[in-house]
């Protein structure tokens, strides 16, 4: 009887230094999505991205047809070069002008000799002045006319370069780019499809960094704040784990029930908070939807991966 309860003091021992070493926060890897969305009506031309596909940042992947557009852009830009036609100069006018001034003067010179002479008088001489001023007048308003004229003329091209910025920038807008480096996640248009501004043509998330979404309770959260690195677990086979570092960028504020994928039956009726963990993914080894743990406390708050057990 003694070596029973012994045997079943070494049990009950064995099995409390075997207990299960649990992580602060469980969760699932998710990424950041962005939506790509056409920004021109029109029916769309080209749209080269598929499920899967990795797509560096800036790349040309589509386009919507800009026909209409390049046509309106012609048309303005035909109507600008005649602006330059309609105006006018005055130098015709003028060198009339001139003419009549030179012979002027030049009578207004003999004028000079002849009153010197005395076979002339400082009255005719006055009347050629006063002629040489009239022309003068002539000039000046002959320009003054003519530019006004031309301010007019000129006035209406800058609407129409206006115009033509606005039809540029439209036409730019119908060239698809990818804004991010990362892997498309759903194509939602195809081409030949009809688009609008707005219309969703594909989704794209963010590769190099997935975010794990976990979940901890109240007291495990005490040891956790925004901008904190934290050692995040994934599964290394059957009994051993991978340490990564991971920043926390985000803690909710409000508990919540545990989601239906964490733990039991029973866990699932407790309340925890949801964080957010930043982890970087060069590689590529991270996949979405994959499991992991996370430890507050750094690489000393966890188990070591030949001892830690589910």
């Amino acid at each position: 009887m003694k070596h029973f309860a012994f045997l079943l003091f070494l049990l009950s021992f064995t099995a409390c230094t075997e207990e299960e070493v649990r992580s602060d926060a469980y969760g699932n890897f998710e990424a950041i999505t962005t939506t790509v969305s056409a920004e021109a009506n029109g029916r769309l031309l080209q749209l080269d991205v598929e499920e899967g596909q990795l797509l560096p940042a800036g790349k040309l992947i589509g386009l919507v047809d800009t026909t209409q557009l390049h046509l309106q852009r012609v048309q303005l830009q035909a109507q600008l070069r005649t602006f330059g036609k309609q105006v006018r100069t005055a130098a015709p006018d003028i060198a009339i002008y001139e003419d009549q001034k030179r012979n002027l003067i030049r009578e207004r010179d003999r004028t000079k000799k002849l009153i010197a002479a005395k076979a002339a008088t400082s009255r005719q001489l006055d009347e050629l002045n006063g002629q040489i001023e009239v022309v003068n007048r002539q000039i000046a308003a002959a320009r003054a006319k003519t530019s006004e004229a031309n301010r007019a003329v000129l006035s209406g091209r800058g609407p129409v370069a206006a115009q033509i910025d606005v039809l540029t920038n439209q036409i730019n807008k119908a060239y698809v780019r990818n804004p991010i480096r990362g892997t498309v996640m759903t194509k939602m248009a195809e081409t030949s499809e009809i688009v609008g501004v707005g219309s969703p043509l594909y989704r794209i998330a963010n590769a190099d960094t997935l975010i794990l979404r976990a979940y901890a309770g109240s007291v495990q959260l005490q040891r956790a704040r925004i901008g904190q690195e934290v050692e995040v677990l994934i599964d290394a086979g059957a009994e051993a784990y991978d340490r990564l570092t991971g920043t926390i960028s985000w803690i909710a504020d409000r508990a919540e029930f545990t989601p239906k994928t964490i733990q039991t039956k029973e866990e699932r009726t407790n309340l925890v908070y949801a964080i957010k963990v930043a982890v970087p993914n060069p590689v590529g080894r991270l996949k979405l939807g994959m499991p992991a743990e996370v430890n507050f406390g750094g690489a000393d708050a966890g188990a070591g991966e030949e001892t830690k057990k589910r």
